[in-house]
């Protein structure tokens, strides 16, 4: 049933499919004579689906819409066609074109077309077209005739709207000219009428005629808008233009319209203004609130100037009001400033209900008046709660709670709904309450109470403002009863062979009136058939069974009755011994998993200790409270087959321990060893602060100042408040919205869900300045606490009003200049006097980091008229935006237009984090993140290391500079197995900043694996492979392997392979990846997944050096060099052997004969005297020359080469050899020679000590006469000598410097074949400076 008062109207919903945002909404008033309801939404599309709904709506707000249900508007003609247009015109035919109509208004059936000589309708020719046809030839016409031709669609409800125009045969039609001669008459205040001349109309009728006009002040460049447009009238001379705005200045122009197009515009008229007409419009956005418990504040929406059809200077506004119950009189007001948005209605009743209306007027009249609005003064939590109220227990566990409604006169306020209090009588705990949402339900049903209990009832009722006070008295009522539970504590205190004796407690929930308690026991091993049944009075406690069979399993099971019947059974074992040892052991320490934990419970569990062969009949459970609590009995019912509770009634974010102990016949176990302390989850808070006052502060700020509720309310960390705001919107009873309510023990209801929130994020906080708000508006304040949980209840609200006028310009020549790298100095110039509004009380400055204004925006406010402001404790070489804005005693004027300031470069912040990775015995990848806040050029970073003790009696610190910004990483090698070291690193711009310190122990660590095998080294000739064994993988299966490997020199290793498989125990790389030339170790270790393990012993040594091809070894060079010159060797020694067996071949066929000898001398004359005077000059030539040659490393200056006249000869020879000699030889003289025999032979072996060979060959043929003086028949420039410093033996390097040809031996000519004849042995004195010359030439015959 609808309460009619509250029942406003029905509203009537439609739209468009897939168009749901536009909806057309029409308010229906119901008619409550009738069942059915009707109305009617106009304004929709003609043969349009659309889905509609009805929805109703109530003072709380709308209710749910109705099913949509899809329905289609009914079929209309047609619209006119589109681009109706001639083409091919012939003198007997023409072609007409069109397009489908803009509105088809329904299912197109076809086209009729039609066309007759101008103004002869008897000669009208039509034809019907299907509706796929958009053209048709018109035949049979007559030539340089006007005809029209009209083209119109159909639908099934008709022919729709013609289209027709006017045509020449033959004669194409051309573009219209401008019409001329505007004239305007008739000046009304929303019409004129326009006359005109037409202009040329291109040969065909003219089909529209368009009017467009400049409104309000004429200037240059204004726009022209279509305003009007008149269609098929071609003989139009003059027309009337609807809708134009009174008071308002026009100029108008016109164009004409034929089938081929649009005419250029006409002049402009003559500038008109309309006359003046009362307002057309009431003032829109009318609102109506609570100022006071006696006032009303009224705001609306000033009309547009285009709208006061008038002189401004006379529009003003009316107010009229009422009381919305008919009661009192009507009264009014004027507001004479056109401009003025607003108004308080005073000397009204308390929480009353007004009906207001406003209207504009001007100097001609009023316009009409605006929507009804309703509000009601200022209202209060009802002063008495609902009457007759009344409690019925309808089953064990539920009661019905009836109530009338609070009195009109105690109400104060909207009721939004009840709330109904209830607890068992004589109990501590706290009521709880059963929400009933809206004030029409007079009744709630209470369910999940306890049985058979008798419970105290009250209800009250609560507005926007709080809850009412309660019902009284409070009603009693007990809920029915029903079956009991089970009977609690069963123990047999006594056992014997044949008999026991049971004890045990009442249910815990009795449910009723216990009449009686029935006992049965049997064998375990039996049907329950065979049971003992015995009922004992309702005040039993023990019992004792007898005849029973010794050593045996019994079941006993205890029931109780009530009214209801028998109830649950509790049921205990038994065994008939005299054995049973002692109390049973206790349980073993309780644990609570951590997934297992909540804010107020807890699921404890715990294994069960040895029973003393007594079963164990049930557990107890206690907490503590931590710190400083006791022992508390939490539940002394736990069933003996329970491993683990749910241990509730908790406190959230509170530390407990806990404890079990066992219980059987023979009595109590000890209690099991406490828990471990945990900590019960944040919730959220269960109380809100208490508001203690707010305050106006200045016309846009008030002050609020609270205290924060208890910390056990808090239940958890608080993180600070938040502060709900909203203007209080009293706009009738219609203007609320019901929302619904889910915490039956809120303090407060909410009307409308339009607050703006405040988040306070500082829990030291006790007031706070709530600034922003609006002039002239009432607000209401909420405030609730926060922690990481979520948001607790808010606070009942408080109400203030602010209000006064702002500034209306910002500050001027606001100037921004960076001081230092965290501080700005801020200049301005206060807003024009005349923009100041009041005195200037102060300035806020608003300034943001300019990339992150969103999340760094902050405002300095300073309460004095200062100038200047410098903001402090700011991020170094950032850019930022400073806004400053003035302030009076009504609020904050506007911001400046933001300015651009940076500040300077400062020292960074820390770097953001440090890492550590691939940590083994020695070394440590260390990585970091650049600074948050890097407040500069980032220059580099400073790494220092240093082990937290003493390495071998020795802390060494080290420092490594990482310069520029990247990479941020650093490999560190040289540190001892199982130290722990402190790492700090901190950046550079000019100046270092903070440092951010880590430590990390290294390898191996806990759990890690041993060292794998020695390493096995095969090296290829270009890669090396490493083989190795296995070790122990540690408390985790391995990973991977990692090989490490060092300089055999440096003693430093690193990280060579990772992540190579686990499974692989051999690894092959290539030699690309070492440095050439440098030997290496090698070791491998193991990874698992709890870290690098200890590493192997180091392989061999291992060069990084790969193979060469045998073929560029130096071996086999020298090889081939000493096959080769062997070969050279062989080959000159055959050829001097066949050259000497050839000569002494000739001197042995030449005898003894004198002939013989002296052609034989004669010949070797001539050879001599046609050779030596060469070689003479040729050693004078050189002994004025030096040259330089290396000997055993060094250059020596070469001494000059000796003539022939520093050789001497014995008599012997001489006479032996004078005829050889020419005449001119005697002109020599003898030098001696400086160098020695054996200096000789020396220098030689130093030239080459491969010529060795050739020289003992050499040596063998001395004795030849013919050899002795051969090296005067050698060639030019073969010798070479090196100088030797003065003061030291003389060293003199022969070598031949000739080519082979030079080298060749000289063979004297025979004429005949002679026999060898043996020599004498010469005898040369000063040999070493002649025996090289004579010796050498056989040198580079065997090169």
């Amino acid at each position: 049933m609808l309460n009619f008062q509250l029942l406003a109207s029905l509203q009537l919903i439609a739209w468009e499919p897939e168009q749901e945002e536009e909806v057309t909404m029409v308010t229906a008033r119901p008619n409550f004579q009738d069942s059915i309801h009707v109305g009617f939404v106009s304004g929709l599309k003609k043969f349009t689906e659309y889905f509609t709904s009805v929805l109703c709506f109530t003072t709380p707000g709308d209710g749910p819409r109705s099913t949509p249900q899809l329905v289609r508007t009914h079929e209309d003609v047609p619209g006119p066609v589109g681009h109706l247009s001639f083409s091919e015109i012939l003198d007997t035919s023409l072609k007409v074109s069109w397009q489908e109509p803009g509105e088809k208004n329904g299912i197109l059936t076809g086209y009729r077309i039609s066309w007759e000589e101008y103004n002869r309708t008897n000669t009208r020719v039509t034809h019907y077209l299907p509706n796929v046809t958009l053209e048709y030839r018109v035949t049979g016409l007559t030539a340089l005739t006007t005809y029209t031709i009209e083209v119109a669609a159909m639908t099934a409800k008709g022919q729709g709207q013609v289209s027709a125009s006017t045509i020449s045969s033959g004669v194409p039609p051309e573009l219209p000219g401008a019409p001329t001669n505007l004239g305007i008459s008739n000046i009304g205040p929303r019409s004129v009428t326009l006359q005109f001349r037409p202009g040329y109309d291109g040969k065909t009728s003219i089909s529209r005629w368009l009017v467009e006009a400049q409104v309000g002040v004429i200037g240059e460049g204004e726009e022209w808008l279509l305003i009007h447009q008149l269609t098929n009238e071609p003989d139009a001379r003059s027309m009337e233009v609807p809708n134009l705005n009174p008071f308002t200045y026009y100029s108008f122009r016109m164009r004409q319209v034929n089938i081929v197009g649009t005419s250029p515009p006409s002049q402009p008229s003559r500038k008109i203004q309309t006359l003046q007409a009362p307002p057309d419009m009431a003032p829109a956005n009318v609102t109506l609130r609570t100022a006071s418990e006696t006032s009303l504040w009224l705001r609306w929406m000033p009309l547009p100037e285009m709208e006061y059809n008038g002189n401004p200077e006379s529009v003003g506004y009316k107010i009229k009001y009422s009381r919305a119950d008919g009661h009192g009189k009507t009264l009014s007001h004027v507001v004479q400033d056109r401009v003025e948005r607003e108004y308080t209605i005073e000397d009204l009743e308390e929480w009353t209900e007004y009906r207001v209306q406003v209207q504009a007027f001007n100097a001609i009249g009023s316009g009409p008046w605006s929507q009804t609005v309703m509000g009601r003064t200022r209202e209060s939590v009802p002063s008495s709660g609902p009457t007759n109220v009344s409690a019925l227990a309808t089953t064990s566990s539920s009661m019905l709670v009836r109530w009338n409604e609070v009195p009109e006169a105690d109400r104060n306020g909207l009721v939004l709904g009840y709330k109904v209090m209830y607890k068992e009588k004589d109990s501590d705990s706290q009521p709880r309450f059963w929400l009933v949402e809206g004030n029409s339900s007079r009744s709630a049903q209470l369910t999940g109470l306890s049985k058979y209990v008798l419970y105290e009832v009250q209800v009250l009722a609560f507005t926007r403002i709080g809850d009412g006070s309660p019902s009284h008295p409070p009603i009693l009522e007990r809920t029915l009863d029903d079956v009991p539970g089970p009977p609690m504590g069963i123990l047999f205190p006594e056992v014997r062979t044949t008999s026991v004796r049971l004890i045990w407690q009442p249910p815990t929930a009795p449910n009723g009136i216990i009449l009686a308690y029935q006992i049965t026991h049997r064998l375990n091993a039996t049907t329950a058939n065979t049971a003992t049944v015995e009922v004992l009075a309702p005040s039993a406690r023990q019992y004792t069974a007898t005849s029973l069979k010794p050593e045996s399993v019994y079941l006993f099971r205890i029931t109780a009755q009530t009214r209801k019947g028998w109830g649950e059974a509790a049921e205990a074992l038994v065994v008939t011994t005299e054995k049973r040892e002692s109390r049973p052991q206790p349980p073993s320490k309780p644990v609570v998993q951590q997934e297992d934990v909540k804010a107020r419970s807890v699921l404890l569990s715990w294994e069960p200790g040895s029973d003393g062969l007594s079963p164990v009949r049930y557990y107890t459970i206690q907490t503590r409270e931590l710190p400083s609590g006791r022992w508390a009995l939490h539940s002394a019912s736990v069933s003996h087959n329970a491993s683990s509770f749910v241990v509730d009634r908790l406190k959230p974010f509170t530390s407990y321990k806990f404890r079990v102990k066992a219980t059987n016949d023979i009595g109590d176990s000890e209690f099991s060893e406490e828990s471990e302390p945990l900590t019960t989850l944040q919730a959220a808070p269960d109380e809100a602060p208490t508001i203690l006052s707010v305050t106006p502060h200045t016309t846009t700020s008030v002050l609020i100042r609270w205290q924060p509720p208890a910390e056990d309310k808090i239940n958890g960390i608080l993180l600070g408040f938040r502060i709900r705001y909203r203007e209080l919107l009293y706009e009738g009873l219609r203007g609320f919205t019901l929302r619904g309510i889910n915490n039956p023990g809120a303090k407060w209801a909410e009307l409308t869900p339009m607050y703006s929130m405040r988040n306070l994020s500082r829990p030291s906080l006790t007031q706070y300045e709530l600034d922003n708000l609006n002039k002239h508006r009432r607000y209401e304040v909420r405030m609730s606490v926060y922690n990481a949980v979520g948001e607790g209840p808010s606070s009942p609200p408080q109400e203030v009003f602010v209000g006064e006028a702002v500034p209306t310009a910002a500050p001027r020549n606001v100037a921004v200049h960076g001081a230092t790298a965290t501080q700005l100095d801020v200049t301005w110039e206060p807003p024009p006097p005349e923009s100041q509004n009041g005195d200037i009380q102060g300035y806020k400055i608003y300034f943001w980091e300019a990339q992150r204004r969103n999340l760094t925006e902050r405002v300095k406010t300073l309460f004095l008229a200062e100038n200047s402001v410098k903001l402090k404790n700011l991020t170094g070489y950032t850019a930022y935006m400073v806004s400053v804005a003035a302030f009076n005693a009504a609020g904050d004027g506007p911001r400046s237009t933001p300015t651009r300031g940076q500040t300077q470069q400062a020292a960074p912040s820390a770097p953001s984090s440090v890492k550590f990775s691939e940590l083994t015995t020695t070394s440590v990848n260390v990585s970091w993140e650049a600074p948050r806040f890097p407040n500069g050029v980032l220059e580099g970073y400073r790494l220092v290391y240093e082990p937290c003790t003493p390495v071998d009696g020795v802390s060494k610190i080290v420092t490594v500079d990482v310069k520029g910004s990247s990479p941020l990483w650093l490999k560190v090698k040289d540190l001892a197995e199982g130290m722990t070291y402190r790492f700090r690193i901190r950046a550079k711009t000019f100046t270092y900043g903070p440092e951010i310190e880590a430590n990390v122990t290294t390898g191996p660590g806990e759990g890690a694996p041993g060292p794998p095998g020695v390493p096995i080294i095969v090296r290829y000739s270009s890669a090396i492979a490493i083989h190795w064994s296995s070790g122990d993988p540690g408390k985790g299966p391995i990973t991977r392997y990692v090989i490490e490997a060092r300089p055999s020199d440096e003693g430093l290793w690193d990280i060579l392979i990772k992540d190579i498989p686990k499974e692989v125990t051999s690894y092959t790389f290539s030699m690309d990846i070492l440095k050439p030339g440098v030997s290496y170790d090698f070791r491998v270790i193991a990874v698992n997944d709890y870290g690098f393990g200890t590493p192997s012993s180091p392989s061999q040594s291992v060069p990084a050096q790969k193979a060469n091809p045998f073929y560029e070894e130096w071996w086999f060079l020298v090889v081939i060099a000493l096959v080769g010159l062997i070969f050279i060797l062989l080959l000159v020694f055959v050829l001097i052997i066949r050259g000497q067996s050839k000569k002494y071949a000739k001197k042995t066929d030449s005898g003894n004969s004198a002939k013989s000898g002296a052609l034989g001398r004669g010949e070797m004359m001539s050879l001599d005297e046609s050779s030596f005077p060469a070689l003479e000059l040729n050693n004078r030539r050189l002994s004025v020359k030096n040259s330089f040659c290396r000997k055993n490393g060094l250059y020596t200056r070469s001494p000059p080469r000796p003539s022939p006249g520093s050789l001497h000869y014995s008599d012997e020879d001489v006479t032996k050899y004078n005829d050889l000699i020419p005449a001119e030889s005697s002109s020599l003289t003898e030098k001696p020679s400086e160098i020695s025999d054996s200096q000789g032979s020396d220098s030689e072996y130093e030239v080459d000590p491969g010529h060795q060979k050739a020289h003992s060959f050499v040596n063998h043929y001395i004795s030849d006469p013919t050899y002795y003086n051969s090296w005067r028949r050698q060639q030019k420039g073969i010798y070479s000598y090196t100088e030797s410093d003065p003061g030291e033996p003389d060293h003199t390097t022969l070598s031949n410097s000739s080519s082979a040809q030079q080298g060749s031996l000289f063979r004297p000519k025979a004429s005949g074949p002679q026999r060898p004849k043996t020599p004498e042995t010469p005898r040369v004195s000063r040999a070493p400076s002649t025996v090289p010359p004579a010796a050498s030439p056989l040198a580079p015959g065997l090169q």
